[in-house]
């Protein structure tokens, strides 16, 4: 893939989700945009959506208005295994929604940084935390694959459903490794190919904003992790997540290709 391709793909997964932040803010439906995060203008269905992937009501409940989205593909928190005071990295964080929720684990001890491409999205977190009072977390702009966080400075990395989305895998985990500390955690919730996609799925672009046509297999995603230094590569795929997978793009049978998985590794001491 030349550059030019990879930042082609970047624009159309940026267009999106600001359109998925627009409507979750105007109260306007998000369109094809939203596929990929259930539906962004009504509340009570996102309530339905977070709590098939693993969230409670009272974790729902804890978080400013508007900042779940109905994002994701799973709840990375549930295997991040949060101590009061880490410093955790929040790949696409949105609205910040797990930021928060992390936040509240690490405490005011510790700190939350929540990256994100689209400024959007950045501008409706960063207000739901002023609306929350999480002075811990900090959401900033930028693209996961360039990270604007020091070396060694992140304890736990967490990441719901967006690492897929990039053109650059590879260069996500190098990045991932350089700004987490030595014995630093990555708990990654994502989508994962269990077959190979036809060429009409993984060439569509609204399946690729929609967390399809970017999926990798499971030992592809293994060898990256392992090239960029990772060790304790730990990949479980979630067959039952077929069954909100089906609502990404109804009729198109994209449950036959693509499940949630979780993704655990960990930086060496």
């Amino acid at each position: 893939m030349t550059e030019s391709d990879a930042d082609a793909i970047r624009n159309r997964v940026r267009d999106a989700y600001a359109e998925v932040a627009e409507a979750a803010s105007t109260g306007q439906c998000c369109g094809e945009a939203g596929s990929c995060c259930g539906v962004a203008d009504d509340a009570a269905i996102n309530a339905i959506i977070s709590e098939r992937l693993g969230y409670s009501a009272a974790e729902r409940e804890a978080v400013p208005a508007g900042a779940d989205m109905g994002l994701g593909c799973g709840n990375p928190r549930a295997i991040a295994s949060l101590r009061p005071g880490e410093v955790v990295l929040d790949l696409g964080a949105g609205g910040g929604f797990d930021a928060f929720l992390a936040a509240r684990e690490v405490g005011e001890s510790g700190r939350v940084i929540g990256v994100d491409m689209t400024p959007a999205m950045v501008s409706k977190a960063r207000a739901n935390a002023r609306k929350g009072g999480f002075r811990q977390v900090d959401f900033r702009l930028g693209e996961i694959e360039h990270l604007p966080v020091a070396d060694a400075s992140v304890d736990v990395i967490i990441s719901n459903c967006v690492i897929n989305l990039s053109p650059d895998k590879p260069q996500v985990f190098r990045e991932a490794f350089r700004v987490l500390k030595p014995g630093g955690r990555l708990a990654v919730s994502d989508v994962v190919a269990t077959a190979e996609l036809p060429p009409e799925m993984r060439d569509d672009p609204f399946l690729h904003s929609a967390c399809v046509a970017g999926a990798s297999r499971i030992e592809a995603l293994e060898a990256m992790l392992a090239e960029a230094g990772f060790e304790a590569i730990r990949i479980q795929p979630k067959d039952t997540s077929r069954e909100f997978i089906r609502d990404w793009a109804p009729g198109r049978r994209v449950e036959d290709f693509v499940v949630s998985a979780t993704i655990e590794a960990v930086k060496p001491a």
